[in-house]
């Protein structure tokens, strides 16, 4: 049975965590796998996480399945610290939502529900993007299609030719994968004008907004972080939204995602939401409770939250701090793009304008690991190596 297949090509990222790990070179750098990172190197447990699990050792009382939609504490506490509590409760009654197995499990219900509901429709997404956007939404069926989006000669984002390309392009029903912020794997945002100009141009012709938020509260704060998001929720009439656990409580492992849906009627939300229990029992039966359980143990109680908080501005103010910090170290002639860029753009990546060479040259050269396309993890870094990285950023340029 098994004779015909044949070995793939191991994932870029993994890959490169092993070549990582095999350089003997005390003072390598990486900067390629996309979590967070203290400056020794370490990605440690969340404080609160640690004291909810605490709490949670000692007051849980079964193991038994939490149902198809997942954890329905975790599922209300996170669309009101994503919403607001006055913007969920207003839009409660249009909202349907299911817990995923982490951001990607959200991504991929999302999707499902998006080809069962119209099959023909197109997903269109970034240039670049997150790399697995692509498999896990084509997987399902969806055609997908790619957008102008990151200039690297500018380093910004070509926000005019993005209009222009979909205004060209897309039909109405078609779908509109947008990163809700900290854009991976560029760094470079949408403006708040620009997200008001989507506001209008995504309803005028008919798009539905997707909209992929695994990163917020790490890039300007909650509040600015989510304003693309609200800004299009309070201006078209369907949106479908994946959000993610994984950086900002540093759950990773314990995969715990949400997504939601907007839609036109209350009548429609009950439908939706019989959809998504469907589905996820047909995919993975069951998502996993014990992240989302610390999730709606840490968003319930006050003392939690605000533990929580103040590590989620400690991470947010260092990656911000690195930022400037390399800034600094690139503001030499020839670099003055890329430093400005650095500064400019937000959350944990950016992707700077290097060729496969030269990305090859920093690993063998400097013990330097990034993506051959550039992209950089700069919660990877620290305040002692960041100037050893800009120097071998200007040698290889």
């Amino acid at each position: 049975m098994f004779d015909h297949l044949t070995p793939q090509a191991p994932d870029a990222i993994m890959h490169l965590m092993e070549l990582c790990k095999a350089d003997p070179n005390p003072d390598k750098i990486d900067l390629g796998v996309g979590v967070y990172k203290t400056g020794d190197g370490a990605t440690p447990i969340m404080r609160a996480v640690k004291k909810a699990e605490q709490l949670w050792w000692s007051e849980e009382d079964t193991k038994t399945y939490v149902g198809t939609v997942g954890n329905a504490d975790f599922r209300k506490h996170m669309l009101s610290l994503i919403l607001g509590e006055d913007m969920h409760q207003a839009l409660a009654p249009r909202l349907s939502s299911a817990q995923g197995a982490g951001g990607s499990g959200a991504l991929r219900l999302g999707a499902e529900l998006l080809h069962g509901a119209s099959p023909d429709s197109t997903v269109w997404v970034s240039t670049p993007t997150w790399a697995n956007h692509m498999p896990l939404i084509g997987s399902t069926g969806l055609r997908i299609e790619n957008y102008p989006y990151y200039n690297r000669e500018t380093l910004g984002v070509d926000f005019d030719d993005m209009i222009a390309h979909l205004d060209k392009h897309a039909k109405a029903g078609d779908i509109v994968l947008l990163h809700g912020c900290c854009h991976n794997p560029t760094g470079a945002d949408l403006s708040h004008a620009q997200w008001d100009t989507l506001a209008e141009f995504l309803p005028e012709r008919g798009l539905i907004p997707f909209v992929d938020l695994a990163y917020f509260g790490l890039g300007r704060g909650m509040e600015d972080d989510t304003y693309g998001l609200k800004t299009l929720m309070r201006a078209v009439p369907e949106l479908v939204l994946a959000a993610s656990c994984s950086k900002n409580f540093a759950l990773y492992r314990e995969r715990v995602g949400l997504v939601a849906i907007m839609s036109k009627t209350a009548d429609t939300a009950k439908i939706i939401q019989s959809q998504l229990g469907a589905i996820q029992r047909r995919m993975i039966s069951m998502p996993p409770d014990h992240g989302a359980a610390l999730v709606a143990r840490i968003l319930g109680d006050k003392a939690l939250y605000t533990m929580w908080e103040d590590e989620l501005t400690e991470m947010r103010e260092r990656i911000i701090a690195l930022r400037a910090q390399l800034s600094d170290a690139l503001s030499v002639q020839g670099a003055e793009v890329i430093a400005a860029a650095v500064k400019a753009q937000n959350g944990m990546f950016s992707t700077l304008p290097l060729s496969v060479d030269q990305a090859v040259a920093l690993r063998e050269k400097h013990s330097v690991y990034l993506t051959n396309s550039g992209r950089i993890n700069i919660a990877g870094a620290s305040t002692q190596n960041i100037p050893r990285f800009a120097t071998a950023i200007l040698d290889v340029l």
